[in-house]
């Protein structure tokens, strides 16, 4: 990148505005008139402001004669005589700037017109833009772009470049750069280059949705995770195409793999990121790790899962083959997509292309962080939704996934997510659309965050139920709080309200939210301690009563209102050796333990046995509040004792009465049941059979010490 030498500089930060920095070292900072120039014509600029800074003086300058065209090349002259180009400011992030070069074509990216490629890019701020293309024989050549409407650059190339590197040269404030399309559906090696892919009529197709996402049981899981153990059978650890292996087990013939997923019983898989991401490279003998969420290029997938990362081809179809071969099992995809930031912001091809607009600043222009890792992605402008939107799109039309986790989705704008919630039912209605709906410190009024305040804005999307977590497991926060699995009395009150989709059951009670299918619950996910490393390290407990937590804890999430989420090998108790962020430790850490998945089958099999009990009903899974407050009763008359009543519901399935009793005292002790016909015990803790494990004939029941119970009749 060129450096321009500017004896002072201006900027254009609204079409009416100029702000000129001059250093006090430049005629000790002081001019008395402005003139811009365009060619030959000449307009005064009005000195409206005159502020002193630190090492420099403002001046705020109005155009009164004429609106400022972007693209073209404009100079401001001062009383001495000194030239210095017109640089885009804070004009990008006006209301009119998004309103004028607002473009609502789908092309933007790579397009096949009859044996002509069309390159399309948005730039409204560039003055000039070049294509650079390389050929598989590695020779370079340049074309120009024409500036179309809208701030829209295009370039026709008049051959088939299929199979084409290619980069974009925009020339943006008199610098030449050189960027990788934003809409770039493959990359090269280690994203140095965009791939023309020309991947005509996709086969993929996402799976029916359920009838509700409370039908739903979600599973998350890492790419590399699932298969890295050498233990785990696969032939393809690691990789993409391990998802393709049929039948594989440990080596005393455990199921592992898609096999094991298929036993499980899960609805869903949720994928963590497969776009373009850093923090690894693409060498198969790179050994750092990474989770996933340093967003490169949001519609290229990752390299690093790819048997031949160099063939963009070869990564597209084994990341399709990951998706067919779940929907083979009927297992549905939920891709986790991070679109509320990107790596690394200045390097970014969108700051590169329009610098400062795709990007929040705060209110003395610097950039946000709300995220945490630097930038925050101003989902709220135009261009930046429709990018969000298209990619969305994009993802579901051509690898044909069934839904989306997002990222820190309370970055993310009402607005944003209700047009994804729109457009998505136009190609799949009832497709889940999940998130983080955490309230973050980025600069959006309030009402237009896309967080668990604003739920009841965001129909149709579910969010992480933060007040589940905390209620069963404890603070995320606080490593040595205690939750009411862990053995925390007098949090009666709130597990019924979380239990029963944090709905709000009696008349007049606040909910957090409108709907169970507005509710993920979960106790565990890949951020923060596993479950049971967080009861390592806070409870001073035997490994047997630890055991019993944790599946009453599992218990819960599976048979609550809402949507189930288990985090993949929380069914075995899931460690990872007291790391609590492992997002770059090793994969030693971050492999799933098919081992530790022998050791515990018992648990394997009770948790699918759960998963089978809640699929076997649907009053488990009620659609709607109405019904949950219809045939719902709670009761908890004593500490770390909570007795729950679902009555009349044989519409629903198999039985009339359910009942579900969780209790996490040390001590045993009897709980009477309901009168009438005799109970059938379908879970007891241990063990767990959706035909049921034995009969109840007596009028009351003892309670092990932490312990959970269900009966049916």
């Amino acid at each position: 990148m060129l450096v321009i030498s500017r004896q002072y500089d201006a900027f254009l930060d609204t079409f009416n505005t100029i702000t000129m920095i001059l250093p006090y070292h430049y005629h000790d900072g002081n001019s008395s008139h402005f003139t811009l120039v365009r060619e030959e014509e000449k307009i005064a600029l009005h000195i409206e402001e005159k502020i002193p800074l630190h090492d420099a003086m403002k001046y705020v300058t109005t155009v009164v004669s004429e609106k400022i065209v972007l693209g073209e090349f404009y100079e401001v002259v001062d009383e001495h005589d000194t030239k210095t180009d017109l640089q885009t400011g804070a004009v990008i992030r006006t209301e009119e700037f998004d309103q004028r070069y607002y473009y609502d074509g789908d092309d933007l990216g790579v397009t096949y017109q009859d044996g002509t490629t069309v390159f399309k890019v948005w730039s409204p701020i560039a003055t000039e833009m070049r294509l650079k293309l390389k050929s598989p024989g590695d020779e370079e050549i340049q074309y120009p772009f024409t500036r179309m409407e809208n701030g829209v650059w295009e370039c026709r190339v008049n051959a088939n470049v299929e199979g084409y590197l290619y980069t974009i040269l925009p020339c943006i404030n008199l610098v030449w750069d050189e960027v990788i399309d934003p809409y770039a559906k493959a990359v090269s090696l280690n994203s140095e280059w965009g791939c023309v892919v020309n991947l005509g009529n996709t086969d993929a197709k996402p799976l029916p949705p359920l009838s509700s996402p409370t039908d739903a049981v979600i599973y998350e899981l890492n790419i590399r995770d699932f298969s890295a153990q050498q233990e785990s059978g696969m032939k393809f650890r690691g990789k993409y195409r391990a998802f393709t292996e049929k039948g594989t087990s440990t080596a005393n013939g455990f199921s592992t793999g898609i096999q094991y997923l298929k036993e499980l019983g899960v609805t869903h898989v949720e994928l963590l990121p497969v776009n373009d991401f850093d923090g690894v490279t693409d060498s198969p003998s790179d050994t750092s790790y990474n989770w996933g969420y340093n967003p490169l290029f949001f519609n290229a997938p990752e390299g690093s899962y790819s048997l031949k990362p160099e063939d963009p081809y070869e990564r597209i179809r084994e990341l399709k083959a990951v998706i067919q071969s779940l929907h083979d099992e009927n297992i549905r995809v939920i891709q986790d997509v991070v679109y509320n930031h990107v790596f690394i912001r200045e390097k970014s091809s969108f700051e590169k292309l329009v610098p400062g607009y795709f990007f929040r600043h705060d209110e003395n222009g610097l950039p946000s962080n709300g995220t945490g890792v630097g930038n925050d992605f101003a989902s709220e402008r135009l261009m930046a939704r429709k990018f969000i939107v298209d990619s969305v799109l994009y993802w579901l039309n051509e690898y044909g996934v069934d839904g989306f986790r997002f990222d820190l989705m309370g970055i993310l704008d009402v607005g944003t997510m209700t047009a994804i919630r729109e457009e998505v039912d136009k190609v799949l209605p009832g497709a889940i659309l999940i998130g983080e709906g955490w309230d973050l410190n980025t600069p959006l009024p309030p009402h237009q965050k896309a967080n668990l305040r604003n739920a009841h804005q965001l129909q149709g999307i579910g969010q992480f139920n933060d007040w589940f977590r905390d209620t069963i497991k404890g603070s995320t926060f606080n490593l040595y709080d205690k939750g009411f699995a862990l053995g925390h009395g007098h949090l009666e009150q709130k597990v019924e309200l979380v239990l029963t989709g944090s709905i709000g059951l009696k008349s007049g009670e606040r909910g957090l939210f409108k709907e169970p299918a507005h509710s993920v619950n979960y106790v565990e996910s890949h951020d923060n301690h596993t479950l049971w490393d967080k009861m390592k390290a806070c409870m001073n407990e035997d490994e047997e009563t630890l055991k019993a937590r944790h599946k009453l804890a599992t218990t819960m999430v599976i048979l609550s209102q809402g949507i189930p989420f288990l985090h993949a090998g929380q069914e075995f108790f899931r460690t990872k050796k007291g790391i609590e962020n492992s997002y770059n430790s090793p994969i030693d850490i971050n492999q799933l333990d098919w081992i530790r998945r022998e050791q515990y089958d018992d648990v394997v099999q009770y948790v699918k046995a759960l998963i089978q009990i809640r699929k076997s009903h649907g009053a488990l899974r009620f659609h709607t509040c109405e019904l949950i407050r219809e045939h719902v009763k709670v009761s908890h008359s004593q500490a770390n004792l909570i007795h729950v009543s679902y009555q009349n519901v044989h519409p629903y399935g198999p039985w009339d009465e359910i009942l579900l009793v969780f209790h996490s005292d040390t001590k045993a002790c009897e709980h009477s049941l309901p009168e009438g016909k005799q109970w059938n015990c379908l879970s007891n803790g241990h063990q767990a059979s959706v035909s049921g494990l034995y009969d109840v004939k007596e009028s009351s029941i003892t309670l092990e010490p932490v312990s959970s119970y269900v009966l049916v009749r």
